[in-house]
């Protein structure tokens, strides 16, 4: 035998496996077989479920074809890329053919939750089916987007698996359907069911996680976008707490805008005229409250401060000369006592806040007293009524010897 041959083992007989043959798809079939379970049992949705669990129907082979979740909210097949209904077996119990309402509407979002949780692989067919049914609201009628609307409150209020956020926001804004003003009608279905179970903290949690929360304006059309129309629809609507949060949205972006502005321009020294006058009018203009532009005006200020991290004195001399330098600014805006007393309690709080501050409380009051930024009836109230415990009575202590100054100062007069 040669080398170069290979063994062989006499009379062995060489077996070839057969392959599996797959059964062709049949959707239509299928379909039809999913319909009949329906029919079957009278659009009990118990039943339908626990028949679905019992049957040899093979659902992992028509997950593509997103079969299962169509017959729940259309009662059969759509054609392919539509939502128009295809040939075949219909049953009447879907979420588009019953009435309006959470009561009806709810047992079909917990059947598809159990039917979920014992068939997992169909997650994916809901946010498909969901995705394609959002992208096309304009194909419905309007209490068919109601139902829809009715529908996704109620998922989110099951935690109904395989329907994120971004699936349904995502979708919505296509132009076409924000200008047609179907996106805001469907969104305000959305927010008035999905509160009645929920509060708002968790509204919000949903919105931001589907990237929509920083602006409610989104949804209105574009020839629609301000605050009071925003205002005055949710009010409408009776989501008062909407129109809170939207205008505290409002708020911060405006606060933000002001404060980025204000810093630019105390780091570029302009002339503290020009910042007062350029304030004024971004105060006018956002509508600002006074007792916020004060707030924020310490603020700023203060975070502009070269600190030098290395000698107490230093940062001291650094604080008080930065005080110094804007009191003219703080002065502008400190235009009652009321609005005084509230730089008081911001100087009080970072001082109380801040390690490097914790001793300059008494001489940094005693410079804005010097710069008729603190009028002398101001902090007289603060030392003997105010109300921010926070530090008080170590500031108060520090503060006793220029208490005692005025007042002697007042007797003389």
């Amino acid at each position: 035998m040669s080398s170069k041959e290979k063994p062989t083992l006499g009379g062995a007989r060489i077996k070839t496996r057969k392959r599996n043959i797959a059964a062709p798809l049949d959707p239509a079939a299928f379909a039809d077989a999913v319909v009949q379970i329906y029919l079957e049992n009278a659009g009990d949705l118990e039943l339908v479920a626990k028949s679905i669990e019992s049957s040899d129907l093979n659902f992992s082979r028509y997950d593509l074809k997103k079969l299962p979740v169509q017959v729940v909210f259309t009662g059969g097949r759509t054609q392919t890329g539509t939502i128009k209904p295809e040939e075949g077996e219909r049953h009447p119990y879907s979420v588009l053919e019953c009435e309006a309402s959470r009561e009806v509407i709810l047992p079909s979002v917990i059947y598809i939750q159990k039917i979920l949780r014992r068939k997992p692989f169909l997650i994916k067919n809901l946010e498909n089916v969901m995705q394609r049914f959002l992208q096309s609201l304009e194909l419905f009628e309007e209490n068919e987007r109601k139902k829809l609307a009715i529908f996704t409150a109620l998922a989110f209020s099951q935690k109904l698996s395989g329907l994120p956020p971004e699936t349904v926001f995502q979708p919505l804004l296509k132009d076409n359907l924000v200008a047609k003003g179907l996106v805001l009608s469907f969104m305000t279905d959305f927010f008035k069911e999905y509160l009645v179970d929920n509060n708002l903290d968790d509204l919000i949690s949903i919105l931001k996680r589907g990237k929509v929360e920083d602006n409610l304006l989104d949804f209105f059309p574009p020839t629609k976008r301000s605050a009071e129309i925003v205002s005055e629809h949710f009010s409408k609507e009776g989501l008062t707490m909407l129109v809170e949060y939207n205008e505290k949205k409002i708020f911060e972006v405006k606060l933000k805008e002001m404060k980025s502005s204000l810093t630019t321009q105390i780091a570029e020294e302009v002339d503290v005229d020009e910042v007062i006058e350029t304030l004024k009018q971004q105060v006018r203009d956002a509508k600002f409250p006074d007792i916020e532009v004060v707030r924020m005006l310490w603020d700023v200020i203060m975070d502009a401060v070269q600190w030098s991290g290395k000698n107490q004195q230093q940062n001291a001399n650094a604080a008080l000369r930065q005080v110094k330098t804007w009191a003219k600014l703080l002065h502008a805006f400190c235009t009652s006592g009321k609005l005084e007393l509230e730089l008081i309690y911001k100087v009080q709080i970072q001082c109380y806040e801040d390690a490097k501050l914790m001793k300059l409380f008494p001489e940094i009051i005693r410079n804005l007293y010097d710069q008729d930024v603190l009028a002398e009836d101001t902090i007289l109230h603060w030392f003997r009524k105010g109300t921010n415990s926070r530090g008080r009575q170590t500031f108060v202590k520090a503060l006793e010897p220029f208490i005692n100054w005025l007042e002697e100062a007042e007797e003389e007069d």
